[in-house]
């Protein structure tokens, strides 16, 4: 299959284009724009138990956990909205322009439009970022956890099944893969 081919744009015809859209958000990556899609009912339900899995987890102390509506500036040319991303720096509690810039956490559940992406050029951006500690992924369409974790100058890789504990060294937190897949199709299927 072909490579998508995405439409080249300037960064300020980026942000009016994405301030003034009402129904639709996109991503830019070093001039390419990225509308973004609905996901399945799966990666809708995926995306809302991990969101609330970490909110759960870190109430009451200094992160925060932001769903996909939250903007996210990498770089002056790149612009993302992850699935779930948790910030616990204190630059972040206010933002002024209503984008984290200061992550500890990113998560991307996968779909197959978005894949290839979130595998290849979004993990090496995730990987450049000197605030993010953890890279997960999850995935949309087999029950499977992946996590780039930074240990000083290096990323480690650990995956995660069904009956596992899926490990954020970052925030110091564990939780049962089984619950971020609760009330899926894929979970019904192991049943």
């Amino acid at each position: 299959m072909a490579q998508r081919e995405y439409p080249n744009i300037t960064i300020e015809d980026y942000h009016i284009i994405n301030q003034n859209s009402q129904s639709a958000r996109y991503e830019y990556l070093d001039g390419e724009l990225r509308m973004l899609a609905g996901g399945s009912a799966d990666h809708s339900t995926i995306t809302a138990n991990l969101t609330g899995i970490l909110y759960g987890l870190l109430r009451g102390g200094p992160c925060k956990v932001y769903n996909p509506d939250m903007q996210f500036q990498l770089s002056e040319s790149r612009y993302v909205y992850p699935d779930v991303t948790v910030t616990c720096d204190p630059r972040d509690e206010a933002p002024e322009d209503s984008k984290t810039h200061y992550p500890t956490v990113v998560i991307e559940v996968l779909s197959p439009s978005t894949e290839t992406t979130d595998r290849g050029k979004k993990l090496l951006y995730y990987q450049a970022h000197p605030t993010i500690q953890d890279y997960m992924m999850a995935d949309s369409q087999s029950i499977l956890l992946e996590v780039y974790h930074r240990e000083k100058s290096r990323w480690t890789f650990s995956t995660y099944k069904l009956e596992d504990e899926a490990k954020l060294e970052s925030l110091g937190i564990q939780f049962p893969v089984r619950d971020v897949y609760e009330r899926t199709g894929l979970i019904r299927k192991h049943q």
